[in-house]
């Protein structure tokens, strides 16, 4: 198989380098996307072009202080959620009459039990070295965009309209 891109042969499904041209670069994805944006505006064919993110970097961000309530409340509301749908499951095969709703009670004490029971474990595994929650993101240091010989010259030529204040806004 060859790509459309580089000519050369490749397995299909394996992580191929990116090739091209740099026609910019951006401190943000936000304005590589509206150069992206503005080409396409423009009628370019944006097939040819791909962002790139430079200088990768994980940034784990902290949310909040753990603690053994926030855990715990955290473990039964999801054991709540699975425990909840569980029972709705259930009840749809039972018989209706006065124990229809059975099913579903059932399944919501006993995910929040069980919920509470595996936060509760996992946690005190953790033995204080993890006493936060935190969310992690992969940002890049700039984004380069990058575009096919062939057409990198005209995309260099539209970009440059767009940084002089003469494209479209985003």
């Amino acid at each position: 198989m060859t790509s459309p891109f580089s000519g050369q042969s490749q397995m299909p499904g394996l992580p191929t380098p990116p090739s091209g041209w740099p026609i910019g670069s951006y401190a943000t994805y936000a304005e590589a996307q509206r150069a992206v944006d503005h080409l396409a505006d423009n009628e370019f064919p944006v097939q040819e072009v791909t962002i790139v993110g430079v200088d990768l970097m994980l940034v784990e961000r902290v949310l909040r202080r753990l603690t053994w309530g926030r855990v715990l409340a955290g473990g039964a509301a999801s054991g709540a959620w699975f425990g909840l749908l569980v029972g709705v499951l259930l009840s749809i095969f039972s018989e209706p009459g006065p124990g229809y709703y059975g099913p579903i009670l059932v399944g919501l004490v006993t995910g929040v039990v069980f919920g509470m029971v595996f936060a509760a474990v996992g946690y005190a595994s953790s033995r204080g070295r993890r006493d936060f929650a935190s969310a992690n993101q992969l940002v890049a240091g700039r984004y380069d965009v990058l575009c096919q010989p062939r057409n990198a010259e005209k995309a260099r030529d539209l970009l440059a309209k767009l940084s002089l204040g003469g494209g479209s806004g985003a």
